[in-house]
């Protein structure tokens, strides 16, 4: 399998990786891997999971549905 080195990562950018790794409890090359594959190799997501995914999300927070009706009514009702 082919191995990498990064060199001249700055201290800001290591530190980043550090506390992202550690919230994530990877290491620190786990986390490199997992950032470069999110970044370069996107998953293509179908887009009715998503939205049922969505749909899930919003039953389960009870959050309304945003709708035309519901932004007219909070426009009128002077709410940006």
């Amino acid at each position: 399998m082919p191995s990498l080195t990064l060199k001249s990562i700055s201290e800001p950018l290591y530190e980043r990786l550090k506390r992202s790794a550690q919230l994530h409890r990877r290491s620190l090359n786990s986390e490199a891997l997992t950032r470069l594959e999110s970044v370069l190799m996107p998953r293509e997501m179908d887009p009715e999971e998503f939205l049922s995914g969505l749909d899930a999300l919003h039953a389960g927070a009870r959050i309304p549905r945003v709708t035309d009706a519901l932004l007219c009514r909070a426009r009128r009702e002077g709410r940006p």
